[in-house]
């Protein structure tokens, strides 16, 4: 991926790897075009005292929202872990063959996600969610969990190409308040550090990533 071992900056590419709770890994870059993470604000309020000074309220942390502009090529991925698709992951009601993919909204269940976005220069990496090993590799991994699948948003004009304004939501936290759901790591391509594999996605309150 665009970047020397040394990391100027990261380009052009990355490694995008969506798993719904108990599900496979599914990865998507082939069909990403653009990524956005908007990290939950972190507000505080400050109110005045009668002596002319002001004290301060921290606020909970907001939720982060991780939209993606992808160009699908089907309703959904009917086999294999190469994405085609978003709606088998919007919908609960989904009917799978070889070749065939059916979805639709007659279930109103909902289903938790992880999202594993990957920058890196190794030329032998396949997903954003396998071990990254240095030195010589560079990486950028940024991991969200337990959050939702909230649009899928399609959009077509003329002369131009069907493209899906994907969106999920993680909440900052689980509800035991010491887990965490979001997790950014790195590794600078010349110390001896690894990144390691994220465990499987299969229970959705859980502490390993």
């Amino acid at each position: 991926m665009a970047s020397n071992a040394n990391t100027n900056a990261w380009n052009e590419t990355a490694f995008v790897t969506i798993t719904a709770a108990a599900g496979s890994d599914v990865e998507f870059c082939s069909l990403t075009e653009s990524i956005d993470i908007d990290s939950g604000e972190r507000p505080i309020e400050t109110f005045p005292v009668l002596c002319g000074g002001r004290i301060f309220r921290l606020n909970p942390e907001g939720e982060t929202t991780v939209s993606l502009k992808a160009y699908p090529t089907e309703a959904g991925t009917d086999t294999g872990t190469t994405g085609a698709g978003f709606y088998d992951l919007f919908f609960d009601s989904v009917t799978t063959a070889t070749g065939l993919v059916s979805a639709d909204n007659t279930l109103g269940t909902r289903k938790k996600f992880r999202v594993a976005i990957l920058w890196t220069n190794s030329t032998s990496a396949t997903s954003a969610v396998g071990v990254l090993g240095s030195p010589a590799n560079a990486g950028m991994r940024w991991v969200g969990r337990n959050g939702y699948l909230t649009k899928v948003t399609p959009s077509f004009a003329a002369g131009e190409t069907l493209s899906y304004d994907v969106t999920f939501v993680f909440p900052a936290r689980q509800k035991t308040q010491t887990t965490a759901n979001i997790k950014v790591e790195s590794i600078d391509g010349v110390g001896t550090a690894t990144l390691t594999a994220l465990t499987s996605y299969t229970a959705v309150e859980t502490s390993g990533f």
